[in-house]
């Protein structure tokens, strides 16, 4: 599902507690458990104690997760075709607007 997609992106970024992935990937914090229950149980993602915090466990990729991000980043995903109807100016106007929100 895409919404394990998403998660998996975000951790390639750093690893995360399950309460920031769930923040970072905009779901809720028992929707995020499960994610990471069936990423955990596909191999992609291990949940180890912080070290700075023990009663908090921190969710990274697997080698076998980052695997699979790179399988995800080499896939051509072309934008839309109502794409086209935009002019370059606005092409890149719609990038800053984007670069922005994912800030």
């Amino acid at each position: 599902p895409f919404s394990r997609i998403r998660i998996l992106k975000r951790l390639s970024r750093r690893p995360m507690s399950v309460k920031e992935l769930a923040h970072a990937a905009t779901i809720d914090a028992p929707a995020a458990t499960v994610a990471v229950n069936d990423l955990e149980d596909r191999g992609l993602v291990v949940r180890e104690i912080d070290p700075a915090n023990r009663r908090c466990k921190i969710v990274s990729l697997t080698e076998q997760g980052y695997a699979v991000v790179r399988k995800i980043d080499a896939i051509d995903d072309p934008a839309p075709d109502v794409f086209a109807a935009l002019g370059d100016a606005e092409l890149k106007q719609l990038q800053e607007i984007l670069r922005k929100l994912r800030a």
